[in-house]
């Protein structure tokens, strides 16, 4: 095993025990086995889901339908990047990694034994340990230290992409598995509902699919000016305009083709159902804070829809999104609005969830 001299023992983090219950404490700095990895983490990103598990979203914590996910106390934060530190013989030749490299670990520890690990399809893994939530295999980046377990998959991450923009992978990553599933053709109008920093890179890679119109929709029109700057052909302030109309009328009535939600907003589902076009394609994407009810019979009966959801970053999320960043074909630069140290986590949420001044936050031990 190799390892820098200087690792402390004991270090800051984040820490979730329940909603509206996250701490900053001083705890043990992982431990590695000769499988894994430690990495000193240069920045996290706040999601919206981190907001929503905060307040107590059945998501995370169970309700309805939904079984707990999260498994507190644990560090939170799966958009991490992080500089390895120490690694272990067998982990440094199987992800070919060494000292001072910047590695980033998908947001998904598949247990690599259900029959969606066997099939390849492991970003559907039964048992969805998912960092940040975890705390047995998958302890998040809200830390200044993060171990990558062994069966994390891990990547390398050219220096040239800052620490900030790097912490963009992980959202970028599920941009690109989302974007994959609408399947977007050269004659489709596109709508991205939703204009978070997840909205902002999934309109970036619509754009390259080349749709005959592609439309952004939000509510505050600060990330509507950055959506029209990064590619989109119009922008739609749901705020001020009945959003449905609208996209009816620039489509000769018939709606829109493709619809991609984010927002994780329940009015964003049944706006995007009305909107849609007869045999439209919806992906579905989002966390969502409430539950949601609509009359399917516009699914089935009266529109024949196609209805996809999309989970995290698939199998290629994590390549595509790196080299994306690499080449700056994806720009991020004034997606990321926002640093605070990792003390102020508190604050940091607070802004991210308001949301007006900031887009995407990031905490930087």
């Amino acid at each position: 095993m190799k390892a820098l001299s200087d690792i402390p023992e004991r270090m800051h983090a984040v820490v979730c025990y329940g909603p509206h219950d996250y701490r900053y404490e001083i705890v043990p700095v992982p431990e590695i086995t000769e499988n894994e990895l430690l990495v000193k983490i240069k920045a996290c990103g706040i999601c919206a889901g981190d907001i929503k598990s905060y307040d107590g979203a059945a998501m995370f914590w169970g309700g309805g339908v939904l079984p707990p996910w999260n498994d507190a106390p644990v560090r939170p934060g799966h958009e991490f990047i992080g500089e390895v530190v120490a690694i272990g013989d067998n982990a440094r030749s199987r992800w070919n990694l060494d000292i001072g490299d910047t590695a980033i670990a998908e947001q998904i520890v598949p247990c690599g034994e259900c029959e969606f690990c066997l099939s390849g399809e492991y970003w559907m893994c039964e048992r969805q340990n998912i960092y940040g939530h975890q705390k047995e295999v998958a302890d998040g980046g809200m830390a200044e230290y993060m171990r990558y377990g062994a069966r994390s998959i891990v990547h390398k991450v050219p220096d040239s992409i800052p620490p900030q923009h790097a912490a963009m992978i992980e959202p970028l990553s599920c941009s690109v598995h989302t974007v994959s599933r609408a399947d977007i053709g050269f004659n489709d109008v596109v709508v991205v509902a939703g204009m978070g920093p997840i909205g902002l890179c999934k309109l970036q890679l619509a754009k390259m699919k080349h749709p005959k119109m592609l439309i952004a929709i939000d509510m505050k029109q600060k990330r509507l000016d950055l959506a029209k700057k990064l590619g989109a052909d119009v922008v739609i302030n749901a705020e001020e305009v009945d959003a449905v109309s609208e996209v009816k009328r620039l489509t000769d009535g018939y709606g829109c083709d493709v619809y991609i939600h984010n927002s994780g907003h329940p009015s964003g589902v049944i706006n995007g159902l009305q909107m849609i076009r007869k045999l439209g394609t919806f992906v579905e994407f989002s966390v969502f804070g409430a539950e949601t009810s609509v009359d399917w019979s516009i699914i089935g009966d009266r529109k024949e829809l196609t209805i996809k959801g999309s989970h995290i970053s698939g199998k290629d999320g994590y390549p595509v999104a790196i080299s994306a960043l690499e080449k700056g074909t994806v720009k991020v630069d004034e997606i990321v609005t926002h640093e605070f140290p990792l003390s102020e986590f508190e604050k940091a949420f607070a802004l991210a969830k308001q949301g007006d001044d900031s887009i995407k936050v990031v905490l930087v031990p």
